[in-house]
Parts: C-alpha cells; sequence; structure tokens
C-alpha cells in the first residue's frame, strides 16, 4: 500500500527523502483517481526500499497540492532531492510511472 502523505509529514517523507519519492494527488470522490490508485499500491509493493511512493488526500491536504499547482486529479509528482522532477496529470499506463521512478535509480 502507497504510504498516506499529509500537510504535516510532506516536507519529512517526501522533500528530506534521500530515495525518489512519488506522489499521487487525489480525492475519493474522482473517478479517474480510483483506477489510478491501484496501479500506485502496486508500485509502492515493486519499489518498496527503492523509491517512496505515496498519496496525498487533496481534500484533506491542501498545503503542497497549492504549493505545486495541483489543479486537475489525479495528479502524479515525482521527486528527487526535494525537487519535483516529474508530472503526469490525469490517468496513464503503469509503464509511465514506473519508467519516471526508474529514470531515477
Amino acid at each position: 500500500m502507497a504510504l498516506e502523505i499529509t500537510d504535516a509529514t510532506f516536507e519529512e517523507t517526501v522533500l528530506k527523502s534521500d530515495k525518489p519519492v512519488m506522489v499521487d494527488f487525489w480525492a475519493a470522490w474522482c473517478g479517474p483517481c480510483r483506477m489510478v490508485g491501484p496501479i500506485i499500491d502496486e508500485i509502492s509493493t515493486e519499489y518498496d526500499g527503492k523509491a517512496v511512493v505515496g498519496k496525498v488526500d487533496v481534500d484533506a491536504n491542501q498545503e503542497f497540492a497549492a504549493k505545486y499547482g495541483v489543479r486537475n486529479i489525479p495528479t502524479v509528482l515525482v521527486f528527487q532531492n526535494g525537487e519535483v522532477v516529474g508530472r503526469q496529470v490525469g490517468v496513464a499506463q503503469k509503464s509511465a510511472y514506473t519508467e519516471a521512478i526508474d529514470a531515477l535509480l
């Protein structure tokens, strides 16, 4: 399962990580988000120990969604050393997400 990331844990979990981090910005009411969710959970399991994979519920945690200009969900951001190095808006194939992490490993 992907890690649940909140505004309170975002800086420590994402920005200070020494591994690549993939963050899925989503909401429970969002249909496309429910399609991406299982893909993100699979990636979380496959990349355990190599990358951090988490989810931010934008309804409950708006600070970092706003900071990174997340206007449409699902939006998946990839971070390296605290910087955004990848962005995928909308539903994509699993390979689009894994390639973004593989490029950083």
